[in-house]
């Protein structure tokens, strides 16, 4: 399906991919605000999920020359999915399947649950030596230089949350695909260091630009620019978060796996997982410059590439093969995206319809996740029919247990 023009008063252009989604009238003045920078590099590419958003709108894509928004990565830097296919299948599960729920639950802490410390129960309360191991050898080296550089970083939850899910949209679920073949997929990023590192450096960009942040539409789309010291230091803080986020995940999912073969005993999982980020930055080659493309709820889908594209609790969620969409970016959705906040989906939903809405899946069927019902969340049937030039559909999942942040 075709991408459509959207005109905007400032002369910033703007390609969206929403044709037969809704995108609320504030999520187009937001694109406005951030297609008029002068650092963007020919246009921003708006996905089929795309929603208003905190400092930049969610499921933007914004290629900009010699400089980075740090306000648009947001503070859940590297936020993305893993899935993993396993030798199981529908007949291998049983017909209850709430005690796998709470094997997964007791293996990863995830939300203001678990083993957890005073004032953050969804931490390790007990680091698991292995995952020390990980953090000695692939992270703590060069988060020490960062915090060297820049002490305030150091004052946040790092490797007591490698490993753990964390809160709101985060999730591990349990999924079967069209072939009856139980999948493992998981949703979540770089935890509290991450929204320490996001936090610090959004308030040191507004401050480097001084009396021009006033010329901005918005002040939160305050950037760094190239050259400069505190550049520098966010590229190396943003990569070392994107690191932790996908390690984090991959931790996850071997706990996960971990607690399956409890149940289970001996099954097989494919060696390489679909692991990608879609709240992050990376430095690509796009219509003859080298630009810093931000994906803000989108994910990398060059040709080829595998990606995971998640509907919500109760839908269908995707494995798919980008089509390297010249005008995308080579990019496509992270989701179904929201059509509602979480306080107007409290307001407006029941238990009752949560329980409708999530029949046959074994999950949290209480007050404090009716803000993830599936009513609060496009179609993801549509947001998939807008963006066919961007992905196919390699595998169809459909959750049967899902754990909740």
């Amino acid at each position: 399906m075709a991408h459509q023009h959207i005109d905007t008063a400032s002369g910033g252009a703007i390609k969206a991919w929403i044709e037969g989604v809704c995108i609320e009238d504030k999520a187009r003045a937001q694109l406005e605000n951030i297609a008029s920078l002068p650092i963007v590099h020919g246009w921003v590419a708006a996905m089929p999920d795309v929603h208003l958003g905190k400092g930049a709108t969610v499921g933007s894509v914004i290629p900009t020359l010699g400089a980075v928004i740090p306000a648009a990565v947001g503070v859940d830097i590297g936020c993305g999915m893993i899935a993993r296919r396993t030798s199981l299948t529908a007949n291998d599960l049983p017909d209850s399947l709430r005690g796998l729920r709470t094997a997964i639950e007791a293996a990863v802490p995830h939300g203001r649950t678990g083993s957890g410390r005073r004032g953050d129960r969804g931490a390790w309360g007990t680091v698991p030596e292995p995952n020390y191991k990980v953090w000695d050898a692939n992270l703590r080296e060069r988060f020490v230089t960062i915090c060297e550089k820049h002490p305030k970083v150091q004052k946040s939850n790092h490797v007591v949350h490698l490993g753990t899910l964390g809160t709101g949209n985060h999730f591990i679920e349990v999924c079967l695909d069209q072939d009856d073949r139980v999948w493992v997929m998981l949703h979540s990023g770089s935890r509290g260091v991450g929204n320490r590192i996001g936090s610090y450096f959004i308030e040191l960009a507004k401050k480097d630009m001084g009396v021009h942040l006033h010329d901005l539409p918005d002040r939160d789309l305050a950037y760094l620019t190239e050259g400069t010291r505190h550049f520098d230091d966010y590229v190396e803080a943003v990569g070392w978060a994107q690191d932790f986020a996908r390690t984090n995940r991959a931790l996850m999912m071997q706990a996960v796996l971990r607690a399956m073969h409890e149940i289970f005993g001996e099954f097989s999982s494919e060696e390489e997982a679909v692991n990608c980020h879609h709240n992050y930055v990376s430095y690509e080659h796009h219509y003859g410059e080298d630009v810093y493309v931000t994906r803000k709820g989108a994910v990398s889908a060059k040709k080829g590439e595998l990606g995971i594209i998640p509907g919500s609790m109760g839908t269908r969620s995707y494995i798919v093969r980008g089509k390297g969409a010249a005008e995308s970016f080579h990019s496509c959705s992270h989701g179904a995206g929201r059509v509602m906040s979480r306080t107007a989906a409290r307001k407006r939903f029941t238990v009752a319809d949560h329980i409708r809405q999530t029949e046959g899946v074994e999950c949290r069927k209480d007050r404090d996740v009716i803000d993830e019902i599936p009513a609060a969340y496009k179609d993801i049937d549509a947001v998939m029919a807008a963006q066919e030039d961007l992905v196919e559909v390699v595998h169809t999942l459909k959750q049967v247990v899902c754990v909740k942040g």
